[in-house]
């Protein structure tokens, strides 16, 4: 792996002002450039603790670079500030990488040192434990490792995301690899069900294609998948009708 390439990994989500109007009769609620999965907003202080897990979805290589991310985070929805934890999956030069990581911007992100393969069970937490300090765990259940950082982080606490990102690499957005349907589960913020709804959702638009859409949540409102699309033409979001994945 390019270690040059993981300098500057992530950004806050980047809304696609031009069909934000229009992403309502889809269904969801947002666009993005960058993300795709479930945000949650509150005032300033509302969410202190963050946890979830996912599996770890299979890359296909690709001759030109792709790249994509699994994490849950605090932060950095319609916001600049960001704590994170995740896994990376992506596609440079023909060969697939698979790797852990955390971030807390405008640092950049600090790669975890341990295995990650398709099919891992990964599970995440993030917890505020007192003023401006925080602990991140990211642990492999499948492989058994665990890691844990304490960190200092000051940013607002206004929302809490689970997703599926186009990491910005070299200082722009990077192209979304060719990933397979990525599940996540056991949703909690604050220690509860954040009760996801489809308008909490958001639809990744590159290049005015639509690549990347969440399923519904499930009736808990804890779980959902992110599918990777492949469709050209008019971005999903003029449907009329709310786009639909299930697994």
């Amino acid at each position: 792996m390019n270690r040059a390439d993981l300098s500057k990994r992530t950004r806050p989500c980047v809304t696609d002002k031009v069909h934000s109007g229009k992403a309502q009769s889809t269904g969801f609620g947002w666009t993005s450039g960058n993300w795709s999965g479930y945000a949650i907003s509150g005032k300033k202080g509302a969410f202190r603790r963050i946890t979830g897990e996912w599996i770890v979805p299979l890359v296909k290589p690709t001759s030109n670079p792709t790249y994509s991310s699994a994490w849950i985070g605090i932060d950095g929805f319609k916001n600049s500030s960001l704590i994170q934890t995740g896994t990376g999956h992506e596609s440079t030069k023909g060969v697939v990488h698979y790797y852990a990581w955390w971030e807390i911007l405008p640092a950049a992100e600090t790669v975890i040192p341990l295995p990650v393969s398709p099919g891992d069970h990964m599970l995440a937490s993030i917890v505020k434990l007192g003023s401006g300090k925080w602990s991140i765990t990211l642990s492999n259940l499948s492989k058994s490792w665990t890691f844990r950082t304490f960190q200092r982080y000051t940013g607002p606490q206004t929302s809490a995301e689970w997703i599926m990102e186009a990491p910005q690499v070299g200082g722009t957005i990077g192209k979304l690899a060719k990933v397979s349907a990525t599940r996540f589960f056991r949703c909690r913020v604050n220690g509860r069900s954040p009760r996801l709804t489809p308008a909490d959702g958001g639809i990744m638009v590159q290049k005015k294609i639509t690549v990347s859409v969440p399923g519904s949540p499930n009736a808990s409102g804890d779980a959902f998948i992110v599918k990777r699309v492949y469709r050209k033409g008019k971005p999903l979001i003029h449907s009329r009708s709310p786009i639909i994945v299930r697994s």
